[in-house]
């Protein structure tokens, strides 16, 4: 431990020396963020959602949604790549625990801000959940999942932090546990919805468990990456090569869900399956074509996968730049599961006059506000979990 605390202490100065005064603003300006985006949320409460946000009856599903989708996917993939070490004793991926968890258990609660604001009356959930329990409902099941898994998160950070390895690790398994079935539940929440052709099918929960895995891969290069500049430390040996291993394994993800989008394509357009056919199109060669293209496939998946090759999983600065792109390119993909899955009308196949080709959605500013608050709240919560616990110290586990 002396040995890690020397190569470490003296290059960051101290976060109470020339640092502080950036690191309290970056804070704060998160915060006021955060604030300003829960003033929309409990304004739209006030006024109603139908006049705050540009979700319709048609299409009742938003941005607010698809930012609730990406912020859980992060982090049960956060969880899962962090277990690869301390859970299942892997080397290589140990020293990215204690930042991985914590980022793991940010994101949720990030995800469960933005989603308070999306369901109308969100205290009836949190009550009814347990005083009226609908165990056929995917929903009640993923609430519910989701609240076990944030609670076996918590206590195996708790554990971590206090060095009592081997206990944090059987609270890290139930959390992978509880993970994967929150997020293949949130799977089948979009797979069992046969009246959603788009969406419709038993791909789902195991597309959503791999895609998280590749997002928790660019969230961990990336958040580590910018945990030691700001700090203004030094990675140590173990910790790079950690990276590395983060960065072969996500690689290997990209190609998986580059299979997994091309047979989603095949699938849509063979044969014109109806419902399925039209939302495929509108995202191939439609309205929807630059966010598939462009935020999908390129910054998705294509652009970090090239980096990562390209640098031979070894530059950790190029390989967080195309994290960075990734995470982006990620939210538009969850932006574009949910909306276009919403497009094509009910009753499209009837060729009902007056009925559009393809219903529209466009968020408005609460929404945008809300799923920036979203993120604000993400940030702040990285930063002070960098202040409060010294930058976990993830090479003395």
């Amino acid at each position: 431990m002396e040995n890690i605390m020397a190569k470490v202490l003296p290059q960051e100065g101290g976060l109470e020396g020339t640092r502080s005064g950036a690191y309290n603003a970056v804070i704060g300006l998160f915060g006021l963020l955060t604030l300003v985006g829960v003033a929309f949320g409990v304004h739209a409460m006030i006024v109603g959602h139908e006049h705050a946000y540009g979700v319709t009856r048609e299409v009742p599903w938003g941005l607010m949604l698809a930012a609730y989708v990406f912020f859980v996917v992060t982090s049960t993939g956060l969880c899962l790549v962090s277990s690869i070490g301390h859970v299942f004793g892997f080397e290589a991926f140990k020293p990215i625990a204690k930042r991985s968890v914590f980022l793991a258990i940010a994101t949720i609660v990030a995800g469960f801000v933005v989603i308070a604001f999306e369901i109308e009356n969100p205290w009836r959930m949190a009550i009814y959940n347990v005083i009226s329990p609908n165990i056929s409902s995917n929903i009640w099941w993923m609430g519910t999942l989701y609240g076990a898994y944030l609670f076996f998160m918590l206590i195996e950070f708790a554990l971590l932090q206090m060095g009592n390895h081997k206990t944090a690790g059987i609270l890290g398994l139930l959390g992978v546990v509880a993970g994967v079935a929150a997020h293949s539940n949130l799977g089948a929440v979009f797979g069992l919805l046969s009246g959603r052709e788009f969406w419709h099918g038993p791909y789902m929960p195991i597309y959503f468990i791999t895609s998280a895995m590749m997002s928790g891969c660019a969230a961990v290069i990336f958040f580590h990456w910018v945990a030691y500049k700001i700090n203004g430390w030094k990675m140590s040996d173990e910790l790079v090569h950690s990276l590395q291993s983060v960065a072969k394994l996500g690689a290997l993800l990209y190609v998986v869900i580059m299979f997994f989008t091309t047979w989603k394509m095949i699938t849509g357009i063979s044969g014109q399956p109806a419902g399925k056919y039209e939302a495929m199109m509108a995202l191939i060669n439609g309205p929807w074509a630059s966010n598939f293209w462009i935020g999908e496939i390129a910054m998705g998946l294509v652009i970090p996968f090239v980096i990562i090759l390209a640098v031979r999983a070894k530059n950790i600065g190029a390989m967080a730049l195309g994290s960075a792109i990734s995470i982006a390119g990620i939210f538009m993909m969850r932006y574009d599961l949910v909306v276009v899955g919403q497009i094509v009308p009910g009753l499209h196949e009837l060729n009902i006059f007056d009925m559009p080709h393809l219903l529209s959605y466009v968020p408005k500013l609460s929404e945008y506000m809300i799923t920036l608050a979203g993120f604000t709240f993400a940030g702040a919560l990285f930063m002070l979990g960098e202040r409060m616990f010294r930058g976990h110290l993830s090479e003395d586990h």
